[in-house]
């Protein structure tokens, strides 16, 4: 019995030694073998390993690029001190066409300017509030080693400004956001961007690079409901966003601001998911992800269709262009891609390759209304409205922007429909005798038998209860002074009443 103490002591300290050899905190104990084997492994050493010694040279001022524009390279062998100047500014910017949103950025921009320096860089951050704002605001960087990511040295006043210093110790992508008091209302107004730490090494060199961020938006109007619309917290806090956007507007990177790229080049995405609620599910229709590195990291995974980017993270992904046309990039969560905004287009220019893919190319079979130039005259007629002087011209304008992405796959852009299936728009004596049925029809879909131009139908048209009044009022326009049809006008007061009154052969939608 009294040896048994000695025993016990004797097993704990050769216990501590086991533990202490296999402890991974501690390279000065690992065997010299063991650590090979870790970098063979890929292992970065983490932020342990991210110290390359103080900052050489001369301060550089970072250079910072606004969505979806992407900051050059880093090219340096070496640490040096980076001086970050980031401007909070509060401004009321488009959501949509004829929809406005008081937005608080970094930068001037949702997301916030696009942050790019170097593992081992010493970061000299200064954030300025701007003297007309009217909340306090700091900022929160994933990339950061400390308390709170910068917040707590980092309330910024309006009118006022701060500063403090970091080292960039773990390479990877990573997302910044505020995190002021109530933290979830200012990033979902879009207080959010991407800070990007490149490995000593550097990334390897591609043809394109773009920075695309989701965001979920929450206002008291409906989805696409004109005029300033404000925030509204309790959608926030059920989570039921208005909008889901890419780089914080609808249509921010379609038609002609579509993203771009040639056959045969080599592309990269920064793609960051600001949130504040939902996990994005990112994909790009038409091309699968050569390498994705998934949760902005250092590892990557090869062969991806759909990479999930949650709410507070980022991914890198490449991808080679083999044959020209337009790339959807969607949440392809399906309802946020087409009914709420989740929507951009990667327009590939060059010359065909039959062998790989045939070509006939459709795009408003999936972006609607985003393969337009772009939505002006939704916008400007949304103007007009709301000063008393929306004329009928203008109406019809926008309806036809609006009819191209809600209803031109099934009744075709020149109204004719299809033989058999979908009754013509065109020259119709249905619409002829009952003008109204164009708004009713639209609103509440029809179901049963009809007869056109001479021609029975009996297909269900599915109701469009997702438009709003203004956009039935100005489709119906543009279908009546249309093909022959009659004329005529259709306002927004007309069709909130037909809104109320669903007939007996409305469509349940199947």
């Amino acid at each position: 019995m009294k040896r048994a103490p000695r025993f016990i002591a004797a097993t704990l300290a050769a216990s501590a030694l086991l533990l202490s050899a296999c402890d991974g905190d501690n390279d000065a104990t690992r065997p010299a073998g063991d650590q090979a084997s870790a970098e063979a492994d890929g292992e970065t050493g983490g932020s342990r390993k991210g110290d390359f010694g103080p900052p050489q040279g001369d301060p550089i001022n970072a250079v910072l690029t606004s969505p979806p524009h992407v900051p050059p390279p880093v090219n340096r062998n070496h640490p040096a001190k980076v001086v970050v100047e980031l401007d909070v500014v509060e401004k009321v910017m488009p959501i949509s066409e004829g929809v406005d949103y008081t937005f608080w950025t970094f930068g001037g921009t949702v997301p916030g300017s696009f942050i790019r320096v170097r593992q081992g860089d010493t970061v000299e951050f200064h954030l300025r509030n701007m003297p007309d704002s009217k909340m306090p605001h700091n900022i929160d960087l994933h990339g950061v080693t400390g308390p709170g990511g910068g917040a707590s040295s980092s309330f910024t006043a309006p009118g006022h400004k701060t500063q403090f210093t970091f080292k960039a110790l773990n390479a990877g992508l990573y997302v910044y956001h505020c995190a002021t008091a109530p933290v979830g209302m200012h990033v979902a107004n879009g207080m959010y961007g991407l800070i990007l730490v490149e490995p000593p090494e550097g990334l390897p060199p591609v043809d394109k690079e773009y920075y695309v961020m989701q965001g979920d938006f929450y206002t008291t109007g409906k989805y696409r409901e004109k005029g300033l619309q404000p925030f509204d917290m309790e959608k926030a806090i059920d989570e039921n966003p208005t909008y889901v956007l890419f780089n914080g507007s609808e249509g921010a990177i379609t038609g002609d601001k579509a993203l771009t790229t040639s056959v045969g080049e080599n592309v990269r995405l920064y793609v960051g998911n600001g949130g504040p609620n939902l996990v994005s599910s990112f994909h790009v229709i038409g091309e699968i992800f050569d390498k994705v590195w998934y949760e902005g990291g250092t590892h990557f995974q090869e062969n991806v269709q759909t990479t999930l980017i949650p709410a507070g993270g980022a991914a890198m992904m490449e991808f080679h262009m083999e044959v020209p046309g337009s790339y959807v990039l969607v949440d392809h969560s399906l309802f946020r891609a087409f009914n709420k905004g989740a929507l951009g287009i990667l327009k590939a220019d060059g010359p065909e390759n039959k062998e790989i893919y045939s070509g006939l190319e459709v795009d408003e079979v999936y972006i609607g209304d985003r393969a337009q130039a772009n939505m002006e005259a939704v916008a400007v007629a949304a103007e007009a409205a709301s000063t008393g002087d929306l004329t009928v011209d203008q109406q019809v304008k926008a309806g036809e922007a609006l009819f191209m992405g809600t209803c031109s796959t099934c009744h075709q852009a020149n109204g004719q429909g299809m033989a058999g299936v979908f009754p013509p728009l065109a020259n119709s004596d249905y619409i002829a005798n009952d003008p109204t049925s164009v708004p009713r029809v639209t609103l509440h879909g029809l179901q049963g038998k009809i007869t056109v131009n001479g021609t029975e139908y009996n297909s269900i048209m599915p109701p469009m209860a997702q438009l709003t009044d203004d956009e039935v009022a100005n489709i119906s326009t543009f279908v009546l002074n249309s093909w022959g049809n009659p004329g005529g006008r259709v306002t927004k007061a007309e069709v909130a009443e037909i809104r109320k009154n669903k007939p007996e052969n409305a469509s349940e939608g199947h």
